[in-house]
């Protein structure tokens, strides 16, 4: 199965709304491996990998995120997976 590795950041009302923990939960759910953190500026930033087809369904979940969250924009990158993110943790 085809690996990928995304890097997301995503603007708008996502801190303060269980944005970081949802991801998680997401993540884990789709046996992603990764993190996510609240960037000082109110962005969320989250880099994870694993299936292809998993890590597209997360980018697209970031499109959403929570209840609560208004996503005004979600910035995907895809790169190269590294097969060093094996759980999926929530950076302080």
């Amino acid at each position: 199965m085809e690996k990928a590795r995304i890097h997301i950041v995503v603007s708008g009302r996502v801190q303060g709304v269980f944005f970081r923990a949802g991801a998680q939960q997401r993540a884990q759910e789709f046996g992603l491996g990764g993190w996510v953190r609240n960037l000082a500026d109110g962005r969320v930033e989250l880099v994870c990998e694993g299936e292809k087809e998993a890590v597209e369904q997360f980018a697209e979940w970031c499109k959403q995120g929570p209840p609560g969250a208004k996503v005004d924009r979600c910035e995907v990158n895809y790169e190269k997976p590294s097969g060093e993110l094996e759980n999926f943790s929530t950076l302080p």
